[in-house]
This record gives structure tokens, sequence and C-alpha cells, in this order.
């Protein structure tokens, strides 16, 4: 059989095929994802500090995507390298915590002055909230506290959609890791945590289904206020 001739060179200015990605970049991707979510979760807590050599085995890859990961991460915050250290998960400050908490105020307050002004739209908010407290209730009884967590996250979400005003959605969204991995770290405090949080958020509800938006803004200010409290430094 004769030897198969050699592809023909492309013409200049000819369109090259695409490179295929690096191997490598698919690993660096799962491992920043993986590492992020154990970092908004709380699985992995502020004040860690990670090993590459460590994470890469965990994860059963090299540790050059490990260290892309380190890399991106401390690019959004989340993290901070020291060479031949490793990097520490970055603890949640007391003014990161205020400022979080000032704007979801903020925005719920408002979705909710909106929201009261329609009865119909007042009771379909007030069924899908009291349908999450329900299934935040079910997860807190079977000490599920990731779900319950990331439920929470869903409730405010669900008040500040509501509302209506597609630019306060989409900065209220982007407060959602940050605040996922505050409630993570509080509910994480104990139960006693817990059963504020439901207890609040029943209350919450209420106020909506009365049609009480100032009564909604008091009760909201003193449940972010409340339930983080003794947690973060203040």
């Amino acid at each position: 059989m004769p030897p198969a001739s050699p592809a023909p060179a492309s013409a200049p200015g000819s369109p090259q095929p695409a490179p295929r990605p690096a191997a490598s970049a698919s690993a660096s991707e799962r491992a920043y994802a993986a590492l992020r979510a154990r970092v908004v979760s709380g699985a992995v807590p502020g004040g860690t500090m990670l090993s590459e050599g460590e994470v890469a085995d965990e994860l059963g890859m090299s540790r050059t995507p490990v260290r892309e990961a380190f890399l991106r991460l401390q690019a959004e915050g989340w993290m901070q390298l020291f060479p031949k250290r490793g990097a520490l998960v970055r603890p949640i400050e007391p003014d990161e915590l205020a400022e979080v908490v000032e704007a979801r105020h903020l925005v719920e307050s408002a979705a909710v002055r909106t929201i009261t002004a329609d009865d119909g739209a007042t009771t379909a908010l007030v069924n899908s909230l009291r349908a999450l407290v329900a299934a935040q209730r079910a997860a807190a009884e079977n000490a599920d506290l990731d779900t319950f967590a990331l439920l929470d996250v869903t409730f405010h979400q669900t008040i500040a959609d509501a509302g209506g005003n597609s630019i306060l959605t989409a900065f209220y969204s982007s407060l959602r890791d940050r605040q996922h991995r505050i409630t993570a770290r509080t509910v994480r405090a104990g139960q006693d945590r817990v059963e504020a949080i439901l207890a609040q958020h029943t209350e919450l509800v209420d106020l909506v289904g009365a049609g009480d938006a100032a009564g909604f803004e008091a009760a909201l200010a003193a449940h972010l206020g409340e339930i983080h409290r003794g947690i973060f430094g203040r």
C-alpha cells in the first residue's frame, strides 16, 4: 500500500481550523467551579488556607489548573494568594455585610411598595412566598442547611423580582452569591438562627398579604439586621 501523501499546505490567507482547547482549560474551569461553589456555600469557610497540592489531589488533577482557578477567584475577591503558602479564603467582613444588607433592604422594600398596589399581584407573591417558607421548614426538619440557605436566597430574590423593575432585579441578582455565603454562615451558627429566620419570613409574608408596605420595610430591616448579629463581628 503506497504511503499516504502529506496533507497539502493551506493557501496563504485561507481560513485555519480553530485550535482545540487545551485539556488544562477544561480542568481549570472544573477547579474554578468546584472551589467557587464551596466558598459560596460555606463548605470552605472564610479564613481557610488552601494548598494547591491538596486541592489538586482532592480534585484529581495537576496543580496548574488549580493555580489558574486560584488566580481567577482572587480576581473576583473570594481569595487572597500568598506565594509558596497557598490561597486564603477571604472572610466576610462587617463592612461587606452592612453594605449587602443595606442594598437588599432598599430593593426589597421598593418591590413591596410596588406590588402591594396590585391585589392580584400581591396574592400571587404571597402564595409563592408561603410555598418557599414551607419548603424551608421541611429543609430545617431534615437538617438540610445547604437547601435551607438556598431557599432563603430564593425567598428574598422572589420579593425583589416581584417589583418588576428589571434594572433593580439585575442588580439584586448580582448580590446572590454574597447573600448565599452570608446566609450559609448564619444558619450554621445554630438552630436558633434557623427558627428565627422561619418566624421572620412568616411575618414578612403576612405583612405583604396585608398590603402593609411600611410594616414590611420595618420588619425587613429588623430581620436583616438581627439575624446575622454577633456572627460577623457586629
